[in-house]
């Protein structure tokens, strides 16, 4: 899949913009929408047109805005159906056929939730034996990043009941969870699944809603500028970057890569993906590298606009010419193609400069030499050969991401694939998401209540969201008070759900895979999250222990357990509790013991502890659960 053009590139290429759907593209043949409540129906006609829309054997009329959209709410229906949804004017009709009404969840996040059931473990069995149920319905949102709020899919849903045919390309994480929930909650279910692998919370989240998280403000208004003047924007980004590589390379400027300057190393002919070119620095190489080459241009040919193509480049680029940001682009799958206005070349010698960023598998630039060319505006194309490389230092911090970044900018993925589901209403939100957040854990809880609350907002108040607490992946833990970016992650989606009061938590920390993050128990993942699910219903069903104090008690520390089922907390394979760290200005390993619901710690210096951490390591080695085998979840919280 390509990812769009830069945003006045494609609309010039586009050529007038298509006509929006009379209904919104989620109302489709097969559709489900949502019970028990005010049903919206919406969509685009032409301006002041009148629009009549029925269901379920009422009959209703809007008259379309200035900007085309009209909508119509009906009076809530219970579950049930088929019905079909029509939509007419005066010069189109719109019908959506076998509609049912049941819950409808919005299923969402990175790469585990996007992980297929065809992918997940017991993948044949489940296809062939347990996927047959034409209640369960099921959208996938096509892949779009956007600068601003798209008001259309970039390709209509499509809704397919659920069967050995249509189940094993979809997301197995929210398949499992509605086909358990379904079992208390005997409803059609609607699945609309919205992923992409990779992504930052921020990428889904509205400018609004970032604004009052703070510290977006700059991002956001890059992002804008590029839409109004991207030559600008582009300039701007590129000194972003410039900054960026000043801060690790104090009074190196007289060499910085983008001047063309300092040991450069000649690249293969072609170029390629680094990891291939015997080179041994680069064999499994993740980060920055510098790519630069020239051309020679005549006065005449310097006084036009141009074209800068550079190919495909893995991940990400910023792009200079003569020093001066020109583009930015991520996505290894894109040819980068740059305007240039008059003025940005001149007569002599130019020079080109990539800065390519991978952060994981292969990286470099590679695909077509052809398409590495500088086109000028009366036709003349010139080759870009020659290219030279060098290698950025790694300094321990990850160098910046363009603001309209795919994955890591700001706001991209909620225009292109949430903003068109409009007004779509939805019993709740499933949400598999942290794993590209993981470092930047002090800013993750703020993000992510931000984010569910505005998935609230044109819903119901109080509408569930369920998180699934990141997987066990990585190293384990050999030493207390070691550095563990995930755990402090798994911390702050805790402390998010436990301050939001209608979310859930689905604890995996017991279910992953250390070598690998993308677990593939998928199965139990979806049922832990029809468990919080049942929970937040008001159903008496508990969800894994969960901390709620940790008091001194003489020479010892009183951790404190709420909903814990089954009768009691259990220590798997000994009489005693592991797992626990006692923490001041250093951290040691505690002993623990069950009393009631509490875990009882001692040890050395306990009196002097001022905080406790539990499951505290990547991948955390514990044996605490409760009787109906789900684990305590993991989190460090301060000795009262």
């Amino acid at each position: 899949m390509r990812r769009a053009l830069p945003v006045l590139l494609a609309a010039a290429l586009a050529g007038p913009a298509a006509a929006q759907p009379l209904l919104n593209g989620l109302f489709a043949d097969h559709a489900v929408v949502q019970r028990d409540r005010p049903l919206p129906v919406f969509g685009t006609a032409k301006p002041g047109e009148t629009v009549t829309a029925s269901f379920a054997g009422k009959t209703l009329a809007a008259q379309a805005g200035p900007d085309g959209a009209w909508r119509v709410d009906f009076p809530a229906t219970p579950a049930g159906g088929p019905y079909a949804i029509t939509a007419t004017t005066a010069s189109e009709t719109k019908t959506a056929s076998d509609v049912l009404v049941g819950d409808v969840w919005l299923c969402s996040g990175q790469s585990n939730m996007e992980m297929q059931v065809a992918a997940a473990g017991d993948a044949w069995n489940q296809i062939n034996n347990g996927a047959a149920n034409d209640t369960i319905r099921m959208a996938t949102i096509e892949k779009a990043d956007a600068r601003s709020p798209a008001a259309d899919f970039k390709k209509p849903p499509v809704w397919k009941p659920t069967n050995k045919d249509t189940v094993g390309s979809f997301s197995a994480a929210c398949f499992y969870f509605a086909r358990e929930l379904q079992k208390t909650r005997q409803v059609p279910m609607g699945l609309v699944h919205a992923s992409w692998g990779g992504s930052g919370v921020e990428a889904w989240m509205t400018p609004k809603a970032l604004r009052e998280v703070g510290g977006y403000d700059v991002a956001i208004e890059t992002v804008n500028l590029s839409l109004k003047d991207p030559v600008a924007a582009n300039r701007l980004w590129g000194e972003t970057l410039k900054s960026w590589w000043g801060g690790r390379h104090a009074g190196e400027s007289p060499t910085a890569p983008w001047t063309g300057a300092g040991d450069w190393t000649p690249a293969p002919e072609g170029l390629g993906v680094w990891e291939r070119w015997g080179v041994p620095a680069l064999a499994a190489f993740n980060g920055v590298v510098w790519f630069k080459t020239e051309v020679s241009l005549t006065k005449a040919q310097a006084r036009q606009t141009a074209t800068l193509g550079v190919g495909q480049v893995d991940e990400m680029d910023t792009t200079y010419v003569d020093g001066v940001g020109v583009g930015a682009t991520s996505g290894a799958w894109v040819d980068r193609t740059y305007p240039l206005a008059a003025g940005t070349l001149k007569p002599g010698k130019n020079t080109i400069v990539v800065a390519a960023y991978d952060t994981w598998a292969n990286g470099g630039m590679y695909g077509d030499p052809a398409k590495r060319v500088l086109i000028l505006a009366d036709g003349t194309r010139l080759p870009l050969t020659a290219w030279s490389y060098r290698i950025e230092p790694k300094t321990g911090a990850e160098p910046p991401r363009a603001p309209w970044d795919t994955l890591a900018g700001v706001s991209t993925l909620y225009n292109g694939m949430l903003a068109p589901m409009g007004p779509y209403a939805f019993a709740g939100l499933a949400w598999y998401q942290g794993e590209t957040n993981v470092g930047r854990d002090q800013t993750y809880a703020p993000l992510l209540r931000a984010f569910m609350a505005e998935r609230r907002e044109g819903q119901a108040a109080d509408m569930p969201a369920l998180v699934v607490q990141l997987a066990n992946y990585g190293d384990f833990d050999t030493t207390p008070g070691a550095k563990a970016a995930t755990a402090a992650l798994r911390d702050a989606q805790r402390r998010a759900v436990a301050a939001d009061g209608h979310a859930g938590l689905a604890v995996t920390h017991d279910i992953g895979d250390p070598s690998d993050i993308h677990p593939a128990n998928k199965q139990e993942v979806g049922r832990r999250l029809a468990l919080a699910a049942r929970r937040l219903a008001g159903e008496a069903v508990t969800t894994g222990p969960e901390v709620t104090s940790a008091k001194r008690v003489g020479d010892t520390v009183v951790v404190s357990f709420a909903q814990v089922g089954g009768g009691g907390l259990v220590a798997r394979g000994s009489d005693r509790v592991i797992g626990f760290q006692l923490c001041d200005a250093s951290c040691r390993w505690a002993d623990g013991r069950i009393e009631g619901n509490t875990v009882v710690l001692s040890g050395v210096g306990t009196s002097m502890a001022a905080k406790v951490r539990f499951a505290w390591a990547d991948s955390p080695t514990f044996n605490l659960f409760d009787a109906t085998g789900l684990p305590a979840g993991p989190f460090e919280i301060e000795v009262r």
